[in-house]
Formats: C-alpha cells, structure tokens, sequence
C-alpha cells in the first residue's frame, strides 16, 4: 500500500511538472499578443510618461519579445565575425537601446488604435509568421508580418515587416554599409545618435 501511494504521489508530480513546463511555454501567437497590449498600454499613457518613462516601460517587454542579440548579427552581415567580443558585445547593448528608443518614439499617444490578429504560418525553416495589422481611426490599418524563431523554451522576434517594408533589411544595408566605409566606431556612433533624435522628439 505504501508503494502504491509513493507511485501514486510521484506520478502527479511528474504530471504536475510537464504541465507545468506546457504552460510556461508561450506560443508564437501569445508573444506577439502580450507584446501588442504592452505597446498599447503604453501608448495609452504615452503623453503622459514621455519618452523616458515610455522607455521604462518598454525595456523589459521589447527584450522578451525579441531576440535581440540574433537580430543585431544579422544587420550586420558577415561583418560580424570581423568584429572583436567586446565590440560584438558593444554593438548588441547599443542595438537593444535603439530598438527600445524606436518603439518608445514611434508609440507615443493613443487615438483608439488596436492590434487585430490575421492569420498564422510555418515558415520551410522552422519558424512561424505572424500576420496582424493595426487598426487605426480615421486611417488606414498597417498590417505587420512578425517573424519569430524558437530560442530556448520560447519564441522570438527577429524581424517585423511594416506594410510590406522589411526593418531588417532597411538596417542591413544602412550598418552593413557603415562598417564598410566608416568602420566600427563610426557606426557606434550613429546608432547612439539616431537615440538621442528620439528622445527629443
């Protein structure tokens, strides 16, 4: 009887455990939804919060949603691997910032908006390609591709697709550019220049 007991409490443990594991793992879907409603929470009390306090806001829900260190290798190409550690490193830091300084400059105030989900695909690599848009009062929605990739035990943002036009590709060329012509430092510095335009804006 006591075995029968002892099986009995570790086979709900087990149980208790792999559930637990399936409800920790967010869905494609869910992280682009929980990102959506955090930007809209925070648009909603934008004027509010200014910039730096939008930045606050957005600091941990934009590094949770995106990979963001993937993404600044991939802006900039096969430069990377030409790049020290540190200067990866350096890179991947300032990177993160801009992107956090994009979304708190670009959803500042809220007019009624609202993200609306489209559809759902597999990409041939493994990944998952969330169509949504965003509606909009009085104007045109702006339908946004996110492409996300399994990290871990989640998912991750590495690119987003705004009515068609690629972020990815815009920053590719621009950095790729700039390490090539400019080098390291030159690019560093631009990037920390694009921020601070942002917060005064």
């Amino acid at each position: 009887m006591v075995k029968i007991i002892l099986k009995s409490i570790i086979v709900c443990c087990l149980l208790s455990g792999n559930l637990a594991l399936a409800e920790g793992k967010s869905t494609a879907k869910q992280i682009v939804d929980t990102f959506q409603q955090e930007l809209i929470d925070v648009m909603k009390n934008g004027k509010k919060l200014g910039f730096s306090g939008r930045y606050d806001k957005l600091k941990d829900p934009v590094s949770n949603s995106h990979d963001l260190a993937k993404i600044a290798r991939i802006v900039v190409g096969k430069e990377w691997e030409k790049l020290t550690e540190p200067q990866q490193q350096q890179l991947v830091d300032v990177f993160s910032r801009l992107s956090i300084a994009s979304y708190a400059h670009n959803f500042k105030d809220y007019d009624g908006e609202s993200f609306s989900f489209d559809t759902e695909e597999e990409t041939t690599r493994g990944g998952v390609v969330i169509h949504s848009h965003l509606d909009i009062p009085n104007d045109k929605p702006v339908k946004f591709d996110y492409m996300l990739k399994e990290k871990g035990d989640s998912w991750r943002i590495i690119n987003i697709i705004a009515n068609g036009v690629s972020d990815l590709a815009l920053k590719r060329s621009e950095y790729t550019t700039i390490l090539q012509r400019e080098g390291f430092d030159a690019l560093i510095a631009k990037i920390n220049e694009k921020i601070d335009n942002y917060s005064k804006q």
